[in-house]
Order: structure tokens, then C-alpha cells, then sequence
């Protein structure tokens, strides 16, 4: 742990009341970072923040009900984390949400306006107030999770593929925020996003036994995965899609 690039690092998760959210908790206290988590479901959250403790052993986990649609409760958590911490090394975007349809005439615009917020809008706020803080860590990242559906939509998903690209679209102009603030030496933080198929966990497999889920990712692989975006450089993964499925 001691060696872990993560190691004393301060790691904000947004969404973090989910089973994803659960393992992501988990193997950032295990890599040595102190985790501060977000969630609009208290209960969940206690119960999530309460697991990454237990695993962990005693790791310094938090967690603080905060609403992401609000930009100024998402700019007053990120300036708790400062207050509290001394700063913010990274940002993990898990607040996810699915809506789709039968066919691509059937499309509901009140799918869309229900994804903006849940996709679009959290993301946006997330990375408006944490941006300095990220910018001002020798080892910021912002990490979003995205879907393989944002780069290749099916006729059903049509709303929840163009949220989930406009979501990477903005992370992408966050990457480019951090290109330029490192001038010539190269990035200092990062924006990066994950691309999944879809994810799957223990419940859903003992839902489904027979179920093969083919090409998705496991929700302990994607903490994984997230955590091994700080074993890489800044200049490495900004502004890049990092996949964790066949791309299409």
C-alpha cells in the first residue's frame, strides 16, 4: 500500500451507493487512498461506505449525501473535501442510469430529459467544481464511466447512447483544459474515460445463473481498472478513451 501511487491520495466517487460504486470504494481504501463518497441515497451510501471500511480494514472512508443536479451543493462538497483534506486528487464519475426503447420510433423524449440530468448534467457539475482542485494535484485524474453504446448506438438506445456521448464529449474538453494548463511540459492531471459494454455483479449472476453476460465487465474489474488510472502517467491518459470491452 505504501507503494501505491495511490497511497495518501484523496479520491472523491460520485454515484458511489451502487454495487460499482461498493468495489470502487473498496479497492481505492485498499490501494491506500482516503475515499470521500457521494450518493442521493444516504442509505445506501452508509451501507457502501460502511462495506469499504470493513474490507479495507479501518481505511479512512467517508461519505456525505450530496445532489449532483444542484452546482452549488456539487461546488460545497468539493470544497469540504479541500477544507477537510487539504486537497482533491481525483474525481470518479459513477452515477450511472439506463432508459431505452423497443425500436428507434418508440423513442420517449422523456427518456432524454431523464438521461441529460442523470448523465450530462452530474457530469457536468462534478468536473466544473472539482477542476482547480484536479489541476492543482500533481496526480488529478477525473474518471468517467462510459458506454461502448456512445460510439457505435442501437436503434433502442438512441437517448442513452447521446447522453453517454455528450458526457464523454465534455470530459474530452476537460482533457484539453488540462493539456493546456501543462504548457510545454505536458499535463500534470487528467480526464479519462472507461468504456464498458455494461457491468455486471455477484447479485446479478445469482439472478441469472445462466446467463453468459458476454463482453461485460465485472464491477470488481472496473474498480480495477479505475484504480490503475493512477499507475499511469498524466500525458498517457488524458483526454483518451480507455476500453474495457471490444470496441467496435
Amino acid at each position: 500500500m505504501g507503494n501505491s501511487p495511490l497511497s495518501g491520495a484523496v479520491i472523491a466517487v460520485a454515484g458511489a451507493g451502487g454495487p460499482a460504486g461498493r468495489a470502487t470504494l473498496i479497492r481505492l481504501a485498499e490501494a491506500g487512498a482516503t475515499v470521500v463518497a457521494a450518493d442521493n441515497d444516504p442509505e445506501r451510501l452508509a451501507e457502501a461506505v460502511d462495506a469499504a471500511r470493513y474490507a479495507a480494514g479501518g481505511a479512512t472512508v467517508t461519505g456525505e449525501p450530496v445532489d449532483l443536479l444542484d452546482l452549488d451543493s456539487t461546488h460545497a462538497w468539493a470544497a469540504h473535501i479541500v477544507e477537510e483534506f487539504g486537497r482533491v486528487d481525483g474525481l470518479v464519475h459513477l452515477v450511472g442510469g439506463w432508459r431505452g426503447s423497443e425500436t428507434f420510433t418508440k423513442t420517449s423524449l422523456d427518456d432524454w430529459d431523464f438521461l441529460e440530468l442523470l448523465l450530462i448534467r452530474t457530469v457536468q457539475h462534478t468536473s466544473l467544481a472539482f477542476h482547480e482542485a484536479l489541476q492543482e494535484s500533481e496526480r488529478g485524474r477525473y474518471v468517467l464511466i462510459s458506454a461502448s453504446g456512445a460510439t457505435k448506438p442501437t436503434a433502442g438506445n438512441a437517448a442513452y447512447s447521446a447522453a453517454k456521448a455528450a458526457a464523454e464529449a465534455w470530459t474530452l474538453a476537460m482533457g484539453d483544459y488540462f493539456r493546456k494548463a501543462g504548457g510545454a511540459g505536458g499535463p500534470t492531471s487528467a480526464a479519462t474515460i472507461l468504456v464498458v459494454k455494461a457491468l455486471v455483479h455477484e447479485a446479478m449472476r445469482a439472478e441469472r445463473p445462466h446467463a453468459k453476460f458476454a463482453g461485460f465487465t465485472d464491477v470488481t474489474d472496473l474498480a480495477e481498472a479505475i484504480t490503475d488510472v493512477w499507475n499511469k502517467s498524466a500525458a498517457e491518459v488524458n483526454g483518451n478513451r480507455l476500453w474495457l470491452t471490444e470496441q467496435p
